[in-house]
């Protein structure tokens, strides 16, 4: 089981080796790819999604989170993901922009693992 400190570690590798078609992953899969155990599994990973935000945003990396999407709405990353990436200058501020954002980021995260 993964403790939280090395959560953003485990969850940069585990999505940098995934298999591209099964791309973008939910959050529950996610999880579940890295046993993590209840309670708050989802918001952990969701926490460590966010740290890793940073670090990209940090070294000038594409998003590596926006591989991941919530099994709710559109297959689009949930609400945090738009603020933060918002706050942290990747995104423009309205919401409306943020699906293609979103794709383009997407785009890029994949084109970087070649």
């Amino acid at each position: 089981m993964a403790d939280n400190s090395s959560l953003p570690a485990q969850v940069r590798h585990y999505l940098e080796t995934v298999p591209r078609e099964t791309l973008p992953l939910t959050y529950q899969q996610l999880a579940e790819a890295l046993a993590l155990q209840p309670p708050r599994t989802i918001q952990r990973v969701a926490q460590a999604l966010e740290n890793l935000m940073c670090e990209d945003a940090q070294h000038d990396r594409p998003f590596i989170a926006a591989l991941v999407v919530s099994r709710r709405g559109e297959g689009l990353p949930a609400q945090g993901f738009f603020d933060l990436a918002v706050e942290l200058g990747r995104f423009p501020a309205d919401p409306v922009q943020h699906a293609e954002a979103w794709r383009q980021e997407f785009e890029r995260v994949l084109a970087a693992m070649n």
